[in-house]
C-alpha cells in the first residue's frame, strides 16, 4: 500500500535503465512524493529524474519481470513494457484511493465535505504533475494504443480521474452527497453555510463525466445522476412537505410572497454554487412543488384580488403562474367576464340615473373608464401581456355593443359615440383646449375600436360633419382634421373618402365666393345682400332636398340668380339644387320701441322670409305668409314656433297659428341679447333625423352586402352556399356584423336579378 506519511525522505539515485525493478521503485519513490508531499515542494533535481526514469522504463530492450512473472512471454520490447508501466500505475492509484476510502470512513456530514474536498484538490493537482512526468508515456504507448482504438486506455491525467470514480467515488459519492443536502437545506432553514463547499463538489462531479466513446470529451452524466437527479429529488420532497404546511397556515397572499422568495433563493443558489446545467430542470422541480400543486388555490383566490383591486397581489400571482404550463388560461377567462360584467353595470348605473335624458358624453364616458381602469391593470398586474389584452378587448366589444343602453336599438354605441365626437368638434360656450381636445378625440378611438356597427358611426358622423361644415360650426380645423386622419388608419380610405371630400367642397367654395364678388365688382354690380355660397358634390354630402316648396324674398332671389348665372357660366352643364332648409342668415330690425340699438335676428331662410314679409305690413293672415314664402304649413309651423316663442310675432288672441289666424308684429318685443338666434333647430327635427338616418343604414347594408357577394362569386365563380356566407361575413365584419338571415335575401335578390344561378349540391354560380 502507498505511504501517506509526510515524513520528507532522500531521494535514490536514478537507476541504470536496464535495471526495471529498480526504475519502477524508482518511479515508486517520485510518485509517492508527488502524491503525498507536493505542497512541500518539487525540485529540479526530482522533476528530471522522474521523467528520464519513466523514458528509461518504456525504453528498455530487456524481458525483465516487474513486481512478480511476466505478464507476457518470450520478447516483449519496448511496447509491451509501456502496457507493464501503465498497469502498474493504474495498481498504484488503486491503493493509494482505497486508503482514502478507508480514512473517510471516519469523518461525516461537513467533516466528511471537507476531507473529501481536500483530497481532491491534492488528488488532481497531483495527477497534472504525474500527467507531465509521463508524458513520454502518453506521447507514444497512450497514443499508439488510443489510435489503434483500444478501449479503456486514457492519458495519465484521464487516468487519474477514471481511477478516481471507480474506486472513491463509487464507495464515498453517496454519503457525499448526503452531506451536501444537509447543508442546502440548513441554508434553506436560514442557517448561514460555506457555500464554496459545495461549489467544490458539484465542479468534482462535473470533471469526472467523460464520454467513454471518446475520453477526450466530457460529459455530465457523472453529474447528472449523482449530484443533479438526488439534488432535485430532495427539492421536491422540501418544498412540498413546506407549501403544504404553510397554506394549512396562512393567507394564500402569504403563501405567494412565501413561494416568490423560496424561487429567487432557488434562481440564486444556481449563481452561487450549482451549475447552469440543473438551472431549467430546478426551476421546473420547484414551479411543480410550489406553484402547480397549489394552482386550483391560487386561482380561486384570483377573483377575491380582483375584486378587491389587490393589484400587486395580482402581479404577483401573475408571475407565480406565468411559470407553469396553461397557469394562466384561467385567469384570463376569469378577468374576461370580470370587465365585461364591470362595463355592463357602469353602462345600466347611467342609464338607470339618465333614463332617456343619457347624454352622449356621460355614456361614452362610462365606457371609457372601465377601459382606462382595467388597461392599467393589464399593463401593471399583467405586463402587458398580449393574452390579456385580448380578453379585455374581448370583454370590450362585448359590453360596448350589447349592454343596457343598446337593448333600445343595436345602432345606439355607434350613434351615441358620434353625437359625443359632434359635440366635441363644435363650437360652443365650453369648448376645451385644443391639447385636452385631441387627447379626448384618441380617447373617443379606444371605443370606436371596440364598436361592431362602424357604418353607423359613419352614417351619423358624416351627417353631423357636414352640418359643422356647412354652418361654419367647427371648433377647429385642425381637429376635424385629426378625427378624419384617426378613422382613416382605423378604417382605411374608403371609410373617409367623402368626409374629406366635403372639406374639399368647403375649401372650393371659399376660393368660388371670392370669384363671384370679383365678378360682380368687375361688372359693377352693388352687392344688395351680403351672402355666401356653398356647393356641395351630391355624391359626397348626406344631404336631401328640401321637403317643400319655398319662394325666397325678393333681395335674396335676385342674388341667387345673379349667382346661378355666375356658376353656370364657369362649370356648363351642372344643376344646382337649393338645400333652403340648410339656408341661415341674419336681418336687423328697425321698430322695436323697448330698444334704441336695433336688434339682429340670426335666422333660417324660412324665418327670413315669414319675416321680411311684415316689412309690407305690421299685419298678416296665416294663409297670407303660406301663400308668400309657398312652405308648406308643416314647414311653415316649425319656422314660425321659435318666432312665436321668442314673441317678435304675436298670434291675435294668443292660439296656435293656423289657417284664418292673423299674425303681428311685436313692437314690444325685448332681448337682454342684442343678437337674437331664432334658429334652433327642435328635438321633432333631431328624432327625424335619427329615423332617416337609421333608414339609411338599412338600405346601404343591402347594397354592401349585394356588392361583397358579387365580388366573391366573380373570384371564385362557384360556390357552396355556407361557405358564400361565412366569406361575406369575414369581408363585411370591419364595417359591421351582418346577420346571416340578411345575407340570404341578398342572395335571393341576386339570384332573380341573374347575377348568381344555382347549380347542384347546394352550389352556387356566378354568371357574368
Amino acid at each position: 500500500m502507498a505511504s501517506r506519511s509526510a515524513t520528507p525522505s532522500q531521494m535514490p539515485a536514478v537507476p541504470n535503465r536496464e535495471d526495471v525493478d529498480a526504475t519502477w521503485d524508482y518511479l515508486v519513490h517520485g510518485i509517492n512524493k508527488v502524491m503525498n508531499e507536493l505542497e512541500q515542494g518539487m525540485n529540479m533535481q526530482l522533476y528530471m529524474g522522474v521523467y528520464t526514469a519513466v523514458h528509461n522504463f518504456c525504453t528498455s530492450q530487456k524481458a525483465v519481470t516487474v513486481g512478480g512473472p511476466a505478464m507476457h512471454s518470450k520478447h516483449r520490447g519496448a511496447h509491451l513494457l509501456g502496457e507493464e508501466l501503465y498497469n502498474q500505475l493504474i495498481d498504484y492509484l488503486k491503493r493509494h484511493l482505497e486508503s482514502l476510502v478507508e480514512e473517510s470512513k471516519s469523518h461525516t456530514d461537513e467533516g466528511l465535505l471537507a476531507y473529501y474536498i481536500k483530497e481532491w484538490d491534492r488528488y488532481t493537482v497531483a495527477a497534472k504533475y504525474i500527467h507531465h512526468l509521463f508524458r513520454y508515456l502518453n506521447r507514444h504507448w497512450v497514443k499508439r494504443e488510443i489510435d489503434e482504438g483500444k478501449k479503456n486506455i486514457y492519458d495519465v491525467y484521464t487516468l487519474h480521474l477514471v481511477q478516481w470514480r471507480q474506486v472513491l467515488f463509487a464507495q464515498v459519492s453517496g454519503k457525499v452527497m448526503d452531506a451536501v443536502l444537509k447543508l442546502v437545506e440548513k441554508q434553506r432553514n436560514g442557517e448561514t453555510i460555506e457555500q464554496d463547499q459545495i461549489k467544490k463538489v458539484v465542479n468534482s462531479f462535473v470533471s469526472l463525466g467523460l464520454d467513454e466513446a471518446d475520453p477526450s470529451k466530457s460529459t455530465l452524466d457523472v453529474y447528472r445522476y449523482h449530484f443533479e437527479r438526488p439534488f432535485l429529488d430532495a427539492t421536491k420532497e422540501f418544498y412540498q412537505a413546506e407549501s403544504k404546511q404553510f397554506v394549512l397556515e396562512n393567507p394564500v397572499v402569504e403563501y405567494m410572497k412565501k413561494a416568490e422568495v423560496r424561487l429567487a433563493e432557488e434562481e440564486n443558489r444556481v449563481d452561487m454554487y450549482l451549475h447552469q446545467d440543473i438551472a431549467q430542470p430546478l426551476r421546473k422541480c420547484c414551479n411543480q412543488a410550489l406553484i402547480a400543486d397549489h394552482s386550483v388555490l391560487l386561482r380561486d383566490e384570483f377573483q377575491v384580488l380582483l375584486d378587491n383591486n389587490r393589484e400587486e397581489d395580482m402581479a404577483r400571482m401573475y408571475k407565480l403562474l406565468s411559470r407553469i404550463t396553461d397557469g394562466l388560461e384561467p385567469l384570463r377567462n376569469k378577468f374576461e367576464t370580470h370587465v365585461r360584467k364591470a362595463g355592463l353595470a357602469a353602462v345600466q348605473k347611467v342609464q338607470t340615473s339618465e333614463g332617456d335624458k343619457l347624454e352622449p358624453k356621460v355614456y361614452v364616458d362610462a365606457l371609457l373608464e372601465i377601459h382606462t381602469q382595467y388597461q392599467g391593470l393589464v399593463k401593471l398586474a399583467f405586463n402587458d401581456e398580449p393574452e390579456f389584452t385580448r380578453s379585455l378587448d374581448n370583454a370590450c366589444r362585448e359590453f360596448v355593443n350589447r349592454n343596457e343602453v343598446c337593448k333600445s336599438g343595436s345602432n345606439k354605441s355607434p350613434e351615441l359615440l358620434a353625437k359625443y365626437t359632434d359635440v366635441l368638434l363644435r363650437k360652443s360656450s365650453t369648448s376645451i383646449e385644443e391639447a385636452e381636445l385631441e387627447q379626448t378625440l384618441t380617447q373617443l378611438m379606444t371605443v370606436f375600436k371596440y364598436i361592431e356597427d362602424k357604418d353607423v358611426f359613419q352614417k351619423f358622423y358624416s351627417r353631423m360633419l357636414a352640418r359643422r361644415l356647412v354652418h361654419s360650426n367647427s371648433s377647429s380645423d385642425d381637429a376635424e382634421t385629426s378625427m378624419i386622419s384617426k378613422l382613416k388608419e382605423a378604417c382605411g380610405f374608403e371609410y373617409t373618402n367623402k368626409l374629406q371630400r366635403m372639406f374639399q367642397d368647403i375649401q372650393i367654395s371659399k376660393d368660388l365666393n371670392k370669384d363671384f364678388r370679383s365678378h360682380l365688382e368687375g361688372i359693377g354690380n352693388d352687392k344688395v345682400v351680403d351672402s355666401t355660397f356653398s356647393i356641395l358634390g351630391t355624391g359626397f354630402w348626406p344631404l336631401t332636398a328640401p321637403s317643400t316648396d319655398f319662394q325666397a324674398p325678393a333681395d335674396i332671389a335676385a342674388e341667387i340668380e345673379r349667382f346661378t348665372r355666375f356658376y353656370k357660366h364657369k362649370h356648363e352643364g351642372r344643376k344646382l339644387t337649393w338645400l333652403w332648409h340648410l339656408c341661415k342668415g341674419e336681418i336687423k330690425t328697425g321698430y322695436c320701441k323697448s330698444s334704441k340699438t336695433p336688434f339682429t335676428f340670426q335666422v333660417s331662410i324660412y324665418q327670413m322670409a315669414i319675416l321680411l314679409v311684415f316689412n309690407e305690413k305690421d299685419t298678416h293672415s296665416y294663409d297670407d305668409i303660406l301663400t308668400a314664402t309657398q312652405l308648406s304649413a308643416e314647414v311653415l309651423d316649425q319656422a314660425l314656433a321659435i318666432i312665436l316663442k321668442a314673441k317678435v310675432l304675436i298670434v291675435e288672441g294668443g292660439d296656435k297659428p293656423g289657417p284664418g289666424k292673423i299674425l303681428k308684429l311685436n313692437y314690444d318685443f325685448k332681448s337682454k341679447k342684442i343678437r337674437v338666434n331664432l334658429n334652433l333647430g327642435g328635438v321633432k327635427e333631431s328624432k327625424q333625423e335619427e329615423v332617416e338616418t337609421n333608414k339609411t343604414i338599412e338600405e346601404d347594408r343591402k347594397l354592401v352586402l349585394q356588392s361583397a357577394i358579387v365580388r366573391i362569386m366573380k373570384a371564385r365563380k362557384k360556390m357552396k352556399h355556407a361557405q358564400l356566407i361565412s366569406e361575406t361575413i369575414n369581408q363585411i365584419r370591419g364595417r359591421f356584423v351582418p346577420k346571416v338571415g340578411d345575407i340570404k335575401k341578398c342572395i335571393e335578390i341576386l339570384l332573380d336579378k341573374d347575377y348568381l344561378e344555382r347549380l347542384e349540391d347546394d352550389e352556387l354560380g356566378y354568371l357574368a
